[in-house]
Parts: C-alpha cells; sequence; structure tokens
C-alpha cells in the first residue's frame, strides 16, 4: 500500500489474515520493509505474488499479522521508529533521498 492510498486491505499469505502493506515490490524493497517492522515488533509475512494462471512472479506482496495497522497512519503519526532511533518519515519509507531539515509537505518528487 503505498503511502497515497488509505484503503485498507486483508489478505492472506502463507496462510494466515493479513493487512497487506505493500504489493508488487521487487525483493530488495521487500527486505527493506520487512527490516523495518520487524525491528518495531510486528510479525511480517512475505511471499511471491501469482499471475492469474498461477505461476508466480518475480514481485512481492508483504503483509502484517496485525490487521489493524495502517502504513499511512503509521508514518504520518510518527508511530515507526528506524535502528537510528529516529522516527520514519515518508521519504523514509518511499526509499527517497532525504533532508531532515525539511518537513515532510515539502518534499516533492
Amino acid at each position: 500500500m503505498a503511502l497515497t492510498k488509505g484503503k485498507h486491505i486483508i489478505a492472506d499469505i502463507e496462510g494466515i489474515r493479513c493487512t497487506v502493506i505493500e504489493t508488487g515490490t521487487t525483493r530488495e524493497r521487500a527486505e527493506f520493509l520487512k527490516g523495518l517492522l520487524l525491528f518495531n515488533g510486528f510479525e511480517v509475512k512475505m511471499e511471491k505474488e501469482k499471475a492469474k494462471d498461477g505461476t508466480e512472479l518475480e514481485t512481492f506482496v508483504i503483509g502484517l499479522t496485525d490487521i489493524l495497522f495502517n502504513p499511512m497512519i503509521a508514518v504520518y503519526e510518527r508511530k515507526l521508529f528506524r535502528k537510528e532511533g529516529v522516527t520514519v518519515t515518508p521519504a523514509y519509507w518511499n526509499q527517497w533521498p532525504e533532508d531532515s531539515t525539511l518537513p515532510y509537505w515539502w518534499i516533492q518528487r
């Protein structure tokens, strides 16, 4: 789920109902989010996406077993932390280059 969409999606990942964090991500992005969310104490589930014919794709679906979690709310309310002890900003979540002196609403893509 991108931070621009507030829709809450629930799906079965590895046979467990999960809140979908992101779909269609690369392995590197999936590992980044998994590490960040594990550090914050969440149980993360991750699996390869499947095409309509059942074949596995090279993209991943990431989910949390906490069904009430919404990444948009968690990031903008600054409830997630990095390993350095700093709060996660939208730029860090999206892996954009970050200038910590700018407010998040000034960051443009």
